[in-house]
């Protein structure tokens, strides 16, 4: 059965003392609330660490916001996946938009950096989205199909389920503009469609896909409601144990 979830992308955000102030308030929220869905968050990777001893039950599980296709080496400002297994992280964000925006991640690398988390036993969240001018176009299917296949299709079925994937329209990230539940459920029910048809419906249906654009505490509900949407994948409002909190309860 996939998972219900909550999980928070802090992005580049957060002093030293702001992010252990959060993380604290979260752990206080997490063992008098007892949360209906399991809480992720990815903050900064210099904060990584501090997260892992103050979630040192496992309260919330802490993840990267992204690693390297590398294992080692002169790759300044890198962090691999044995970086992360050695400080008992869960598993990072793999190609969030902003990553193939800014830093050239494609399609092409994704699946890399999915392939060496699961060998190392950790939790891929991958990302795929279409931009406002594919939205336009009515390619936005098509863009979908494309990033899920090359980016997943080579994994075996086993190793596919442990994905959680993050479906993030990048017109409605940091915009103030949400897809509405419709949309969302339409194509959360599409790539799960694509798995089912790769990999069979009962692998498709333990994948958790995460809804990732402008998830706020006054919409977690309705979007939460929809039979193929498993959670969010949580921007701005995770920098605020209030709004995060909210989310959470949408659960409830």
């Amino acid at each position: 059965m996939r998972s219900k979830i909550v999980a928070g992308n802090w992005k580049m955000n957060k002093t030293y003392l702001e992010a252990k102030k959060l993380m604290e308030e979260l752990l206080a929220y997490s063992k008098s609330n007892k949360p209906n869905c399991k809480v992720m968050i990815a903050p900064p990777s210099l904060y990584l660490a501090m997260g892992k001893n103050i979630f040192d039950n496992g309260e919330v599980e802490v993840y990267a916001q992204d690693l390297s296709t590398h294992d080692a080496g002169a790759y300044t400002g890198e962090i691999s996946v044995d970086m992360l297994l050695s400080l008992k992280a869960n598993g990072s964000i793999v190609a969030h938009s902003e990553r193939r925006q800014y830093h050239n991640e494609t399609d092409e690398s994704a699946a890399v950096k999915v392939k060496k988390l699961l060998e190392k036993g950790l939790t891929p969240i991958y990302c795929n989205g279409e931009k406002l001018e594919e939205r336009k176009a009515g390619e936005y299917l098509d863009v979908i199909k494309k990033q899920t296949e090359t980016a997943l299709f080579d994994l075996s079925a086993e190793d596919i389920k442990k994905v959680v994937i993050a479906y993030e329209p990048v017109w409605a990230i940091g915009t103030g503009e949400t897809a509405t539940a419709e949309q969302a459920q339409e194509v959360h029910a599409f790539i799960r469609n694509l798995i089912a048809d790769k990999y069979g419906k009962e692998v498709a249906d333990e994948i958790s896909i995460l809804y990732g654009g402008s998830v706020k505490p006054n919409n977690a509900k309705e979007i939460f409601s929809q039979p193929d949407v498993d959670g969010g994948l949580i921007g701005g409002a995770a920098l605020n144990v209030e709004d995060f909190t909210k989310i959470i309860e949408a659960f409830s």
